[in-house]
């Protein structure tokens, strides 16, 4: 990326004024370029001189004058600047930057990947919701967090694995399968109660009536507990299947869907539970077996089987990461947890830690809730009492691109409201329709130029403003791209492809495509070709679609 190569000369710059003395010896910090806020200001400014005022005792335009005398105009560098109070100002050479027009064509697809990751191995788990009922909209939010994150760590150099943690165990499933039981019982005429921490929600009767057509009574002529345990099984299969259908539908993919049962078959859970007390982690207390977390600076500790012996939830998620480092060994697990999760990271980074494992190795993701809103009203949910908006019911509504775009257009931590309405609608107002239809427009160009023989066109033409920013924009691409993947923010892409549009939409309505000046209009196919390739890159990264009309 250019800006890592301009920050590499401003330390190389800042040393060989050391050497000469026209800068005190003082050790040079890492060099950050910033982009200004106004473009007259240049493309990159450095706040060196500013860091290096105190130790060097002297002015920062001093140190920013003795740093800039030494940067070399290279064919990158248009212009070197020095501003108060202290700033390195770097504008780009025009001549460098059509020339990039070329660089983006050549590199297709593959431009903004970077070797970040240099094929570590990486495992993301995210959704991961309790098959107990349908997907809600809020799974919908981590479906997109995980998948573009994978897309963008994917493009970034990393061996990205995906995964959906499957809870088909503990205390939740046998609920479930009672409530099942009971809805089949009173689908066939049998009176049955639903159990006081039951499923209430019409899906289950659904379920149950589904069922009684496809295997009619039989289940009633068993044994109960053998009938609640087949009937669970059957319902949880097709809660799963419909999962996988959602998701999907929405573009999301897994290489794995990891039961939590497996655990138990394979006895992974006692084999964490015994090398957690071997390692001296472990504290029988008043029946139960407790991880002594606060041996490992947490403010309590932890159940992890019950005084009725019976695992808990935490001792099952505490064997499936030792499955992830130990046994699978990943080399880095992003966790995507929902809001309710909050509380889990920390002694879940404690028990990794006890097991033996670095516990940075872990990172998580807590993306906050969503509110839907139809007409300004609010649609809650909740499988408990109902009280459900699914997501199936969003994608048939809205669709899976303006699923996507609209889950990812806030940052994980942050609360988001979802406007169906907006997302419907057919206009510039809404961002998907908005940077959808820039690709659309760019296509029909493409298609409008028809036989013009443009791969020899001559780049260089392409020096007015119009055109000059939309190629600095796209240029902004790999460094877009590292921003995600190293915070772990893939949001940032559903500002840059609206910026992008904008930036595009700007130069189409000032610079006239295909004209009667033909050695321009071939280097401008060659601009629109190459906003082409990265708008579509974008939309492909957040598992958008690209339209080529609309």
């Amino acid at each position: 990326m250019i800006r890592d190569e301009i920050a590499r000369l401003v330390r190389e710059a800042a040393r060989r004024a050391q050497a000469k003395g026209t800068l005190p010896p003082v050790a040079i910090t890492e060099v950050a370029l910033e982009r200004p806020q106004k473009p007259e200001y240049g493309d990159y400014a450095s706040t060196l001189p500013l860091k290096l005022a105190r130790a060097a005792r002297m002015s920062p335009m001093a140190i920013g004058k003795a740093i800039a005398d030494e940067l070399p105009l290279v064919d990158a560098i248009g212009k070197i600047e020095t501003a108060p109070p202290g700033f390195i100002n770097i504008t780009l050479n025009e001549k460098w930057l059509a020339e990039q027009v070329d660089a983006i064509i050549s590199a297709e697809q593959d431009f903004g990947n970077l070797d970040l990751g240099r094929g570590e191995r990486l495992q993301i788990e995210f959704v991961s919701a309790n098959p107990t009922g349908p997907l809600t909209a809020a799974s919908g939010r981590g479906g997109a967090l995980g998948d573009t994150l994978g897309n963008v760590l994917s493009a970034s150099g990393y061996k990205v694995e995906r995964e959906y943690y499957v809870n088909d165990a503990g205390s939740r499933m046998e609920a479930f399968y009672q409530t099942v039981y009971a809805r089949y019982a009173q689908a066939l005429g049998v009176a049955e109660e639903v159990p006081p921490e039951g499923y209430h929600g019409t899906y289950v009767s659904d379920l149950a009536s589904e069922t009684v057509q496809e295997h009619g009574d039989k289940f009633l002529k068993m044994p109960r507990q053998q009938a609640i345990d087949a009937l669970g099984k059957i319902a949880i299969e097709k809660m799963i299947q419909a999962a996988q259908r959602d998701l999907a539908d929405m573009g999301v993919r897994y290489d794995c869907w990891f039961s939590e049962q497996s655990l138990y078959d394979a006895s992974l859970v006692k084999k964490t539970l015994e090398i957690l007390s071997e390692r001296g982690f472990t504290d029988e207390r008043e029946g139960a077996v407790w991880f002594t977390s606060t041996s490992l600076g947490e403010d309590k500790d932890n159940v992890l089987v019950r005084s009725n012996g019976v695992p808990t939830y935490f001792a099952s998620d505490v064997a499936y990461h030792y499955d992830k480092f130990f046994v699978r060994a990943f080399d880095r697990v992003i966790d995507v947890l929902g809001a309710d999760h909050q509380g889990h990271v920390p002694r879940m980074k404690a028990a990794i830690a006890a097991l033996g494992a670095d516990p940075n190795r872990l990172q998580t993701i807590v993306h906050q809730m969503i509110t839907l809103r139809r007409c300004r009203l609010d649609l809650r949910m909740s499988k408990r009492t109902g009280d459900i908006v699914s997501l199936r019911e969003v994608l048939d509504e809205v669709g899976a691109d303006a699923c996507r775009f609209f889950f990812l257009s806030r940052s994980a931590d942050s609360q988001m409201d979802f406007d169906l309405e907006l997302a419907k609608r057919q206009s510039n107002e809404n961002p998907v329709y908005y940077v959808q239809y820039a690709h659309a427009r760019i296509a029909s160009i493409l298609r409008y130029a028809g036989d013009v023989e443009f791969a020899q066109g001559n780049v260089d033409l392409l020096r007015t403003e119009p055109e000059q920013t939309l190629i600095r924009k796209m240029l902004q691409f790999p460094e877009l791209i590292e921003t995600a993947a190293t915070q772990l923010e893939p949001h940032h892409l559903t500002y840059y492809a609206q910026d992008i549009a904008a930036v595009f939409h700007s130069f189409y309505k000032q610079c006239r495509v295909v004209s009667d000046d033909v050695e321009l209009t071939r280097a401008r196919l060659k601009l629109v070709q190459a906003a082409k390739i990265v708008l579509a890159k974008t939309l492909r990264l957040m598992g958008v679609a690209a339209p080529e009309q609309m």
